[in-house]
């Protein structure tokens, strides 16, 4: 048994859920609602994954997130 560690981007949708995403997996989000109940079920999906793709990318240094404010035209 391996031990990895990956980056994991929490963001809270609409209806108050934690969404978590593992960018150095493609396709591995988990949701709960609850940060600790988060934290169970990405450990379940990551060993998912990896289950389904041994060879899966190891994750990148972890630098930091910045939020950006954009101005577009919208089309409606």
């Amino acid at each position: 048994m391996a031990n990895r560690e990956f980056n994991v981007l929490i963001e809270r949708d609409r209806d108050g859920y934690l969404v978590a995403s593992v960018p150095s997996l493609p396709g591995c989000h988990t949701q709960a609602k609850s940060l600790d109940e988060l934290m169970v079920r990405v450990q379940e999906a990551i060993a998912l994954c990896l289950e389904f793709d041994q060879e899966a990318e190891e994750s990148l240094d972890f630098v930091g997130v910045q939020r950006v404010l954009v101005q577009y035209e919208s089309a409606a």
